[in-house]
Parts: structure tokens; C-alpha cells; sequence
């Protein structure tokens, strides 16, 4: 009989000690804006941990929380460790945990609403974002799949901080999910006159 794989307990990131099931007008705030901006009922979610199950960048040991610690934080109105955990930041938004949810909840719009809340606030400042959305850009656009190294290489060169994650990005390179050389893809010329025809479409 093999033996069972070990489960995953990502656990890092600052959790209230103590939750106080009366929200505060703040956390109601909170609550009401991420259903109102994904146009879904978080409320559905019993916890059945699916969404964490089939999590593909929680299995890689980027994120902090777990999907469904998200949603229940949510549901709870807690603002700061949903808002300063690293998991709505490192969310891919493939998807597959909303495909996995048997209560029908979008989980991947609702770490979404998240991120834009954040914004709303100014917890995260616009050039960040543009630099971010750039050098994603570039990379697609040079090697027509991502390069996370090199994505991450040139992030650092525009934002100078050069130690922010550096623990992260060292588990992830001795866990063999960040490359030292890119891998192009085999139709790397035709994503990116795919990207140039999108580009000439907004500029219209």
C-alpha cells in the first residue's frame, strides 16, 4: 500500500485570535462590498474545503491562507487578514475552485472583489499594478507562456525591492516552481500577433 501524501497545512499568515460573530460597521462594509462587486452569496459556502482541495497554487506553497479560510474571513468581515494575506495576491484565477464548489459560489470572482476592494482602499498603489500587469505582459508576450523567474527579475528592477518575498521565492525555486531558463512555447509568434490585434482593437 503506498503511503499517503502529507496534507497541506499553509498556515502563516496573522488570523484574529478571537472572531466576534457581531460584525462591526467596517466588517459589515467589508462583507456587503465583496458580494456586491463579485455578485456572489458567500454565505452558500459550508466549508467543505473543495476550493483548497484542487488549489494549484496552494499546493505549490505560495499561499498563506487556504481558499476556504478566505471565503469564511470573508463571511466574517475580517478586512486586514484577508487584504494582507498573500493568497488574493498570488490567486492564478484559474478557476478550478469555483468549478470544484457544490454550492455554486464563483470563489475566484470573490478573491477578485477582494484584490479591487484593496484598491479601493489603497492598499495596493496603482504603479504597483501597472508594473505588475506589464512585466506579466511582456512575458507572455516574449516566450508565449509565462516566465515566473523572469517575471519576477523584472518586477524587482522596477520596484527596487529587491527583498520583499524573498523567503517565497526561495521555497518556490527549491520546490522546482521557479525556472532558472524560460521555456518557449511552440506558438509563441502566433500569441503574440494575438496580443498585437488585442492591443490595436483598444487603441480603436
Amino acid at each position: 500500500m503506498s503511503k499517503a501524501p502529507e496534507a497541506i497545512t499553509p498556515l502563516k499568515a496573522e488570523l484574529p485570535k478571537k472572531l466576534d460573530l457581531k460584525l462591526s460597521e467596517e466588517q459589515q462594509k467589508f462583507l456587503a462590498k465583496v458580494i456586491e462587486i463579485s455578485g456572489q452569496n458567500v454565505n452558500l459556502c459550508f466549508q467543505c474545503k473543495k476550493c483548497s482541495a484542487g488549489c494549484p497554487v496552494l499546493a505549490t506553497g505560495a499561499m498563506d491562507i487556504t481558499p476556504t479560510q478566505v471565503i469564511h474571513l470573508i463571511r466574517l468581515g475580517q478586512v486586514e487578514p484577508v487584504l494582507n494575506s498573500h493568497t488574493v495576491w498570488v490567486c492564478a484565477s484559474c478557476e478550478t475552485c469555483t468549478t470544484r464548489c457544490p454550492q455554486g459560489v464563483d470563489i475566484a470572482k470573490v478573491i477578485d472583489a477582494s484584490r479591487n476592494y484593496a484598491k479601493q482602499l489603497g492598499k495596493i498603489a496603482e504603479d504597483q499594478i501597472n508594473i505588475f500587469l506589464d512585466a506579466f505582459m511582456k512575458s507572455i508576450e516574449k516566450h508565449g507562456r509565462l516566465y515566473e523567474m523572469g517575471l519576477a527579475i523584472n518586477i524587482k528592477m522596477k520596484t527596487k525591492e529587491w527583498m520583499r518575498d524573498r523567503k517565497l521565492g526561495a521555497d518556490m525555486f527549491m520546490k522546482g516552481k521557479l525556472k532558472v531558463f524560460p521555456h518557449n512555447t511552440k506558438n509563441a509568434k502566433e500569441v503574440r500577433e494575438m496580443l498585437q490585434k488585442i492591443k490595436e482593437m483598444d487603441s480603436k
